[in-house]
């Protein structure tokens, strides 16, 4: 049976500045793209439990911040273990290449020449302000973000970023990922 990658986000209820930990920030939404069907997913809190069956059924979770974030919080909502889960996340690779973090929006700028639509802090104030539709579309927006910049990054073998010298390319080897079925066959963490 093939298996394709998914790419996530999340957004959450509350802060750092409000929690410390993860799993205390609550979930509004994981918006996901799923390459076995080509469809944006989009689960709020209460159907989680659907939106478990296709992570570990993927082949990757692709994400931007997705082992030290994304997943962590998904964690408290999760009776396995997700880091037993093939994952690739841009933000690791990149640091990882160039020795420091860097901004989604600025990769995606120099990248693509696009902008993300919000920021995190106003994804907490949409789901306050009772506007969940506008908090949906945000998320998939950076969903769908960075799925152009890990199909741009596979498919070029580079992306890039500015700093006051001008545009820096970075290379990167992202093909497998969308090609690869991952590290095991059988993804399910649960003993049963």
């Amino acid at each position: 049976m093939k298996k394709f990658p998914i790419v996530l986000d999340l957004e959450t209820k509350h802060t750092f500045r409000d929690f410390s930990e993860h799993k205390k920030l609550g979930v509004t939404v994981v918006g996901v793209y799923d390459y076995k069907d080509k469809q944006c997913k989009a689960f709020g809190e209460k159907d989680l439990n659907k939106l478990f069956p296709i992570l570990e059924s993927s082949s990757y979770i692709i994400g931007f911040n997705v082992i030290n974030f994304d997943l962590p919080v998904l964690q408290g909502y999760y009776p396995g273990k997700l880091e037993m889960l093939s994952t690739f996340d841009l933000l690791d690779d990149i640091r990882n290449k160039i020795g420091r973090r860097l901004a989604l929006n600025d990769l995606l700028y120099a990248t693509l020449g696009k902008k993300k639509t919000g920021h995190g802090l106003m994804a907490i104030d949409l789901y306050k302000e009772g506007k969940l539709d506008e908090l949906r579309q945000y998320c998939m927006d950076d969903v769908m973000l960075t799925k152009e910049l890990f199909e741009h990054g596979a498919q070029t073998g580079e992306v890039a970023y500015l700093n006051e010298k001008g545009k820096i390319s970075i290379k990167v080897d992202w093909k497998k990922y969308s090609e690869d079925s991952g590290k095991s066959e059988d993804h399910l963490t649960l003993p049963f």
